[in-house]
């Protein structure tokens, strides 16, 4: 059986649209200044689930939302039970300092990588606050982190595995369980 055959669909490409449409109101909502709002990529797919953010607040509000990369590999506590993969550079574009930062991440499991997100941030500065953003919350955490904006809580087991698929990176759109 091939793995596109088992894998379950958690979002549709249309619930994927209105969950980000969804998610950019909330945003919206919920920053005063968005002219003070930093969007902050956690790779690999929290880049570009940024990137998606980014043109849908420009589609609602006709500004230009800054937006940056924070790789958190050399925070990780969990290294070895993670493993590595090719480091990708931290890119932010303005002192953080007085930001609000919107930290963006495809799935929260565990909360270390949130965690090490943060930790690699404040190495750049002290932002005002930052808040977070994740597509999907599949539970199991083992640090007091919580999401700001959730797409959706999927209930999984520690051994199976959720992902975003994005048009511009995967050709096809979706949230899925493999």
């Amino acid at each position: 059986m091939s793995k596109k055959a088992k894998r379950i669909v958690i979002l549709s490409e249309v619930e994927l649209r209105k969950t980000l449409s969804r998610l950019t109101s909330e945003i919206i909502e919920k920053v005063n200044n968005l002219d003070n709002l930093l969007l902050v990529g956690i790779p690999t797919r929290g880049i570009d689930l940024a990137e998606v953010i980014e043109k849908e607040l420009f589609r609602m509000t006709g500004l230009k939302i800054r937006k940056g990369v924070i790789d958190p590999t050399f925070y990780r506590d969990d290294q070895n039970r993670v493993g590595t993969r090719l480091i990708k550079a931290t890119d932010i574009p303005t002192p953080i300092e007085k930001q609000d930062i919107l930290l963006i991440d495809d799935v929260i499991f565990t909360g270390r990588t949130i965690r090490a997100a943060m930790d690699s941030l404040y190495s750049w500065g002290r932002p005002k606050r930052i808040l977070l953003l994740v597509m999907i919350d599949r539970g199991h955490r083992e640090l007091p982190i919580q999401p700001d904006f959730c797409g959706k809580k999927v209930p999984t087991s520690k051994n199976e595995n959720i992902s975003l698929r994005l048009n511009n990176v995967d050709n096809e759109e979706g949230v899925f369980l493999d």
